[in-house]
């Protein structure tokens, strides 16, 4: 629907992710508008009919189980002011009290912020990084979540947050996934002209010489 505060959430999907993985722990559930025809606009972006949600459950027989799956977890949703707009008014109607708005993230904002001159939509973000929607042909609330995590992955540095483009390192190497960050030393093709003069040169071996024999200078000088 367009009106959270007249039309109703039909559909719920969620996907779990951890550490920028998915877990493969998802929630996803139909519902019954309980006599709310669903708006015609609606219809053409998603395809769910009232005749397909008859015998679905209402949200309050489902409201319980969305918290549970959320739990103390942070939700993440493109434009996400509209979805959390529907899912509150939902609340509300039950005596529940908001969804924090501290543990939402709205992709459509980060992305607006990371890309100013847009397009931003789910399927553009898709696009520009390389997630595959070619089965996409309408919105789905599970295939919408499972695409914008793939992007919210991507958006956030891949899945392989390093510096470099191969650590090295297996998963299992690293127990708690922290963030890998490697560097590789590389040699000039040419060496850096010496600031140093002649009789710098001459001074410090004069001064190396007067340590002794077990001058720890001694192992980097050359002839």
């Amino acid at each position: 629907g367009l009106d959270s505060q007249a039309d109703r959430v039909i559909e719920i999907g969620a996907v779990e992710l951890e550490n920028r993985f998915p877990t493969g722990r998802n929630f996803h559930v139909y519902i019954n508008p309980e006599g709310r025809e669903v708006h015609p606009e609606a219809l053409r972006v998603h395809g769910i009919a009232n005749s397909f949600l008859v015998d679905k459950p209402p949200f309050r027989d489902i409201a319980r189980d969305f918290l549970d799956f959320v739990g103390d977890g942070i939700l993440v949703a493109h434009n996400a002011t509209f979805d959390m707009g529907f899912i509150n008014a939902e609340f509300a109607r039950l005596g529940l009290p908001a969804f924090p708005a501290d543990r939402v993230i709205d992709t459509l904002v980060l992305a607006r912020r990371k890309h100013p001159m847009g397009p931003n939509s789910l399927d553009a973000l898709c696009s520009r990084y390389n997630v595959d929607n070619a089965h996409r042909t309408k919105h789905g609330a599970l295939l919408d979540s499972e695409l914008l995590a793939e992007v919210y992955i991507e958006m956030n540095g891949g899945r392989q947050a390093s510096l470099s483009l191969d650590s090295g390192r297996k998963l299992d190497e690293n127990p708690t996934n922290e963030p890998v960050i490697s560097f590789e030393r590389r040699q000039r093709p040419q060496p850096l002209p010496s600031r140093l003069s002649e009789e710098d040169v001459a001074r410090h071996r004069q001064f190396i010489a007067s340590v002794g024999d077990k001058a720890i200078w001694k192992e980097w000088l050359q002839d």
